[in-house]
């Protein structure tokens, strides 16, 4: 849900309207926590609804102590992505990159601390997951306190930001729909691959599959959040083809990291799974499909590039329909029939995925294709559509959603 922040932070900040910038992410900040806390109940009972769904009740067991242990780093989550949000669509990331790079390093010591020198466990690694997350709020939080070039945009804690929930909510749930029908899509494989004739290495080999992907997706976040700044800035400054041009030019970086990324993962399939294995079978396993990692790596970098574009310009609510439609009608099916009618096992359901992201990727490369960045700097200005209507016309200040509407009504029908 905190990404809505990169549509309504990113065209503010381009309008020139700083002050927005820290009511919208004090607006997420309290719509983030106060989900937090019914995601806690699922996260507690993480155990009983795995094996209610079928899973291995060893498996369960051990997945529901880690979430149990997790909960404390939930809230400091939800803080950190509204955080990310509010300095990235002001094109400030240093400071990101250097206390993310300065947490990981200290990360490294707080798990030997709880793993092995405490000796608690797995609970020891989600306990450790939890106080880096919240090292990492306080040291971004301390930044946009007193740095001067927050400033403009973060003006101190106001009552302004309880007003309009509701209107932010509506373009929050699409922002959020849009990436937990992709990321919940991997994690159903997951579940899939428990009901495998050999389910230990099978999830095994799909969890080392997963960790490599989401390792090589981070570069793809980078750029998508790159794009989506860009974008919303533009739009946001009244610049249509400065939107146009930098949705190029990334999508070439995207293509060629792409390549790379994808070779080099075919290159290194027989030495990959000795990292996290010593069991041949687990690493003959990973070798043979990694070449299917590396396809779905370059498909999903491109289709995030395009995906952040549409963020920038507020198209969630259409980007949830498309990943609907990729991951549950084609990818997830097409998952179950590879692996259990076709019986190709784990490697099937990674076939599946890549069926959903060559649909994802056919959608969102039409809507680019057709889109007219003229008009969507018309609708920015002149009244923002009802799955937009938060941000207002740039020469009259922010608008209520009901003010938008009739302004966008009066721009079709004057």
């Amino acid at each position: 849900m905190g990404s809505a922040l990169e549509t309504l932070c990113g065209q503010a900040y381009g309008a020139k309207q700083y002050h927005m910038l820290g009511i919208y992410t004090q607006r997420a900040m309290l719509v983030l926590l106060s989900l937090s806390i019914l995601l806690l109940l699922i996260w507690f009972n993480t155990s009983t609804i795995l094996i209610a769904c079928g899973q291995d009740r060893d498996i369960s067991n051990e997945a529901g102590q880690f979430n149990r242990w997790m909960i404390p780093g939930l809230f400091a989550y939800g803080i950190l992505q509204c955080l990310n949000r509010f300095l990235q669509t002001q094109n400030i990331v240093m400071p990101m990159m250097l206390t993310s790079g300065f947490t990981a390093l200290l990360h490294i010591l707080i798990c030997w601390l709880f793993v092995f020198k405490i000796d608690l466990g797995i609970k020891g690694a989600a306990l450790a997951n939890a106080i880096s997350y919240w090292i990492n709020v306080f040291l971004l939080a301390g930044y946009v306190k007193f740095s001067p070039a927050c400033r403009k945009t973060w003006t101190g804690f106001s009552k302004e930001a309880l007003d309009d929930i509701l209107d932010f909510i509506k373009l929050a749930i699409p922002s959020a729909v849009m990436i937990c029908f992709e990321y919940w899509s991997f994690e159903m494989v997951v579940l899939l691959s428990g009901l495998l004739p050999n389910p230990k290495l099978e999830t095994s080999v799909l969890s080392i599959s997963l960790n490599t992907c989401w390792m090589v997706y981070m570069v793809s976040v980078g750029l998508g959040g790159a794009i989506s700044t860009r974008v919303s800035n533009e739009l946001g400054a009244g610049r249509p083809q400065g939107a146009r041009l930098a949705l190029h030019v990334v999508v070439i970086v995207a293509i060629s990291v792409g390549l790379i990324i994808a070779t080099t993962t075919i290159l290194v399939r027989f030495l990959w799974g000795k990292l996290y294995s010593n069991e041949e079978e687990v690493i003959k396993y990973v070798a043979k499909i990694l070449p299917l990692l590396a396809l779905s790596d370059f498909l999903d970098g491109f289709q995030c590039v395009l995906s952040g574009a549409a963020r920038g310009c507020g198209w969630q609510k259409l980007c949830a329909f498309i990943n609907l439609g990729a991951y549950y009608v084609v990818g997830l099916p097409s998952s179950v029939l590879f692996a259990f009618v076709f019986n190709t096992g784990g490697m099937g359901l990674w076939m599946g995925i890549i069926c959903a992201l060559l649909v994802q990727n056919v959608a969102l490369i039409a809507i680019n294709i057709c889109t007219n960045w003229d008009k969507e700097v018309e609708i920015f200005q002149y009244g923002p559509i009802k799955a937009r209507g938060l941000l207002g016309c740039r020469f009259g200040g922010p608008l209520s959603l009901t003010r938008a509407l009739c302004i966008d009504n009066w721009a079709d029908n004057p």
